[in-house]
């Protein structure tokens, strides 16, 4: 059996009231909670993704200004490693209100609601990288090498 890691990328987003910006999702056959994450596509550079996937999934157009971090997360459920480069973003505006299948809704949660979420949230790395962002951990965007850009 081969080994296939999945590139993912999330992005932190909070507004000026100190909310973020969260998916309600299905996945697995349950409603679930994330930030705005997904695939790293073919020959797509990693903040192009950071874009997209925070407008596909929210109908916001954000601007990426920090990395996170990578948060290696190994899904109980389906047994698939994910590799998720995690950065913080400014909201610039929103543009749309037609979002991927499966999203239910993008909301703007405070951080004590989002923790009593709990069990909704898909995966533990969720609340991780908002608390690291509230912690003030944040690296130039370069950090991240892409031959892509």
């Amino acid at each position: 059996m081969t080994w296939t890691p999945h590139a993912t990328v999330a992005v932190i987003v909070e507004d000026q009231k100190g909310r973020f910006l969260v998916v309600e999702e299905f996945s697995g056959g349950r409603v679930v909670f994330n930030q705005p994450a997904g695939h790293v596509e073919e020959d797509e550079a990693i903040l192009d993704a950071v874009r997209r996937e925070t407008l596909e999934e929210t109908g916001w157009e954000v601007e990426p200004e920090h990395f996170l971090g990578v948060y290696t997360y190994k899904a109980p459920a389906n047994g698939v490693t994910y590799y998720r480069f995690c950065y913080s973003a400014r909201a610039l505006k929103r543009v749309t209100d037609e979002l991927d299948a499966g999203i239910i809704a993008a909301h703007w949660l405070q951080l004590d609601d989002i923790r009593q979420l709990g069990e909704k949230l898909r995966s533990p790395l969720v609340l991780e990288c908002i608390e690291d962002y509230r912690n003030g951990k944040r690296y130039p965007l370069d950090v991240v090498v892409d031959a892509q850009t």
